[in-house]
């Protein structure tokens, strides 16, 4: 039964880990991959189930497969944090004048636009910087670096049209 059970957990963590790369590569665009994953998916989903249909009146083979559900789930978010596909847009709302910030970002290769904005207690530096998603992390750290008090909030874009960086995305 030891067998059984670890069949029916392995194959549920496979199953749940493609189905979630699936649903993320979907509303990702990337459509040909997800199709080419749902193909493995089912198939490992229909094995599963069926295995787990055989041993229905034993308890512990229904945990087991709800315990690789949610293996599953947490290895497929952790797959796709660690592809990071997309793009990223960070909005940053600074105190400080003068652009040194802006240029900063420019000087380590991010595309930053930025104006100045009128909030409640005066000026401030707006910018809006595009970046690949995999590298979100590394550009939030240098904002805060640059200006700890800054505002920061960061978008997910879904479509893109004109300037400078859509001739790199669509490379």
């Amino acid at each position: 039964m030891a067998v059984i059970l670890l069949s029916i957990f392995l194959i549920q963590i496979v199953y749940v880990t493609a189905f979630t790369l699936r649903m993320i590569l979907t509303l990702k665009g990337q459509k040909y991959i997800a199709a080419a994953i749902s193909t493995i998916e089912i198939t490992v989903y229909v094995l599963g189930l069926n295995l787990v249909l055989q041993y229905l009146n034993q308890f512990i083979s229904l945990a087991v497969y709800a315990l690789g559900y949610a293996l599953g789930i947490l290895i497929g978010s952790w797959i796709e944090e660690k592809i990071a596909l997309g793009y990223v847009t960070v909005k940053v709302i600074s105190n400080e004048s003068g652009g040194q910030i802006a240029q900063s970002l420019r000087d380590k290769g991010y595309g930053v636009t930025s104006w100045i904005g009128f909030g409640r207690d005066g000026e401030r530096v707006v910018m809006e910087i595009l970046a690949k998603r995999k590298n979100h992390n590394k550009l939030y750290n240098s904002i805060l670096a640059l200006d700890p008090k800054a505002f920061v909030i960061t978008i997910e874009p879904r479509q893109f049209h004109g300037g400078f960086w859509t001739k790199v995305i669509k490379r």
